[in-house]
């Protein structure tokens, strides 16, 4: 039996296994490692975070991007993105350097076992651990409008289902939603030769500013502080002080989880997009149904009269850049008997305590799923520094206090199953 079962190898993932194993912790981590950064987004984009935010967690703090990047001739450099693909080899980097072999097999089920857990992999293997921490990314949570589902996908997808964008060149196609995620989409696709607009809800497009200076007067940084969330304290306090966000009422916490650093694009990519991009602000899809040659969207205009909101618009595609809801009914791996003793908060997301533990004794919880209990730098890489050490403690912790129970079956001892062998990570670099 395993000390620890890591469902997930991203940023989370990876961080999460690099500080268990420098704990001594026996230990195994599924999962692709880098799998949303090298298959869920499309060439030519960049990071939103900058650099120094951008990290994944060693306990030492040797493996840094800009460590990486120096490796490979490139300097990292405050107010200058990264490429996406320079940051999924960097996971790669960090991972062969850091974290055990990686089983890349999917972990299709998780569910309680005496004296902890088993997890079976997607040919049937069951293997089993005393703890287990689900670093399961966004994925499983993608989230496309209600008036959207169930039409095909070769009309409709998310932003997160493109690695390149390459089929829709020549086409119409149509983006849905006012953040990074739609305003890079749209640029990438109009610099292809896409007819491309952007369909957002609000009333206008918000573009964050360009960062200040790394190095400016102490007033000024007294005044506004650098944080990996961007400048000023309440982005400071979110991104350096998540354990004393999760000390807040949970009616605030939820609050902020919901509605902090909303919808905005990065200030590289305006210039991409203002001149080059048609944008349709203050409207939203209410029906949508397969014409011959694309979609028909029925939109509805809150900046209209009453007798004239609804218009009706045709594309041959439609990409929701909708976001991800993370709401415990979505994580499908889990058994039914151990989703049921979930507790959760106002949003449908896992309640979790100290030290990332959910109301389950020794399943713990990373990323984006713990927004609403340790705030908003959970949804950016920058909260794995933070979530792994503070994890890998808990699950100590738990080891410490929790009985060993007894297992009947095969890998009672914690060997593998006769004539099985680690899968290996593929793609590591020196």
């Amino acid at each position: 039996m395993y000390d620890l079962l890591v469902v997930g190898a991203g940023p989370y993932g990876l961080s999460i296994a690099s500080h268990a194993a420098a704990a001594g912790l026996r230990l195994r981590v599924f999962g692709r490692p880098m799998a949303s950064w090298r298959d869920h987004m499309p060439r030519g984009m960049f990071l939103k975070s900058e650099p120094w935010a951008s990290n994944l967690s060693d306990p030492d703090g040797r493996l840094r991007l800009e460590v990486y990047c120096a490796g490979q001739g490139v300097t990292a450099r405050h107010g200058e993105p990264i490429p996406v693909e320079m940051f999924a080899e960097y996971g790669l980097w960090f991972a062969h350097h850091a974290v055990p072999v990686i089983d890349e097999r999917t972990v299709t089920r998780v569910a309680p076992c005496p004296g902890g857990f088993e997890a079976v992999t997607e040919d049937g293997q069951v293997l089993y651990g005393r703890a287990v921490a689900l670093a399961v990314g966004v994925m499983p949570f993608v989230e496309i409008p209600s008036a959207l589902r169930g039409l095909d996908p070769g009309l409709v997808s998310h932003s997160s289902h493109h690695s390149d964008l390459d089929r829709f060149r020549g086409k119409d196609v149509t983006v849905i939603g006012g953040g990074q995620a739609a305003l890079e989409t749209a640029a990438l696709l109009a610099e292809q030769g896409t007819r491309v607009r952007v369909l957002a809800r609000a009333d206008r497009l918000v573009w964050n500013d360009v960062p200040p200076p790394w190095k400016r007067p102490w007033w000024q940084s007294a005044r506004s502080p650098h944080s990996g969330l961007g400048p000023g304290w309440r982005n400071w306090f979110y991104s350096e002080r998540p354990g004393l966000f999760r000390r807040l009422p949970e009616p605030t916490r939820a609050r902020i989880a919901a509605t902090a650093l909303g919808p905005a694009g990065a200030w590289w990519v305006r210039d991409r997009v203002e001149p080059a991009v048609e944008v349709l602000l203050a409207h939203e899809v209410t029906a949508a149904r397969a014409v011959p040659g694309g979609v028909r969207l029925e939109l509805t205009s809150r900046a209209e009269t009453s007798r004239s909101r609804v218009r009706l618009l045709e594309t041959e595609h439609v990409v929701a850049a909708t976001g991800f809801t993370a709401s415990c009914d979505r994580l499908d791996l889990l058994s039914p008997d151990l989703l049921a003793t979930l507790g959760t908060v106002a949003d449908g997301s896992p309640e979790v305590g100290r030290d990332f533990e959910s109301t389950y004794p020794g399943l713990f919880m990373a990323g984006l799923l713990t927004a609403a209990g340790y705030g908003p730098a959970m949804r950016f890489v920058h909260g794995a520094t933070y979530t792994a050490g503070a994890l890998v403690r808990g699950v100590r912790r738990h080891l410490r206090s929790a009985p060993r129970g007894s297992l009947i079956g095969r890998q009672a001892s914690g060997g593998l199953t006769a004539g099985t062998a680690p899968v290996p990570m593929r793609g590591g670099t020196s």
